[in-house]
């Protein structure tokens, strides 16, 4: 079983920046794709980011287009944790963040279904 930890949530006026962290532990040795996804008050939840490293060492990240160039994902394989870079934030960002881990490394990454491991989300909230 993997467990999945996110911390970093908090309350940050419009234009500010969080990181988010997403600390892995159990059985992490193949956990390919992380991501985080966001559910705003009131409606679905929403892919944000991922990152995937596949057996030959390639990176490569994904990101939502309401949050290219403001939010930036990395992990440290070493530590076993993502995190999620949240700059310039707007009210619109304001969501519980969730982190998903995943033992593949190439599918539909944008899908919750593609994502074995959550945890338990993280409140953001952006003030105007």
């Amino acid at each position: 079983q993997v467990q999945l930890v996110e911390s970093g949530g908090g309350l940050v006026q419009a234009g500010g920046s969080l990181r988010l962290s997403c600390a892995a532990s159990g059985r992490t040795f193949n956990l390919y794709t992380m991501g985080w996804f966001r559910q705003p008050p009131g409606k679905e939840r929403e892919f944000v980011a991922a990152i995937s490293w596949d057996p030959w060492r390639d990176t490569r990240t994904y990101y939502v287009d309401a949050v290219k160039g403001r939010f930036t994902i990395s992990r440290d394989n070493a530590k076993n944790t993502v995190y999620l870079q949240m700059n310039s934030l707007k009210p619109e960002d304001t969501a519980v963040y969730y982190c998903a881990a995943s033992r593949s490394y190439r599918g539909d990454y944008y899908q919750g279904e593609f994502y074995n491991y959550w945890g338990q989300g993280t409140q953001v909230t952006v003030s105007s």
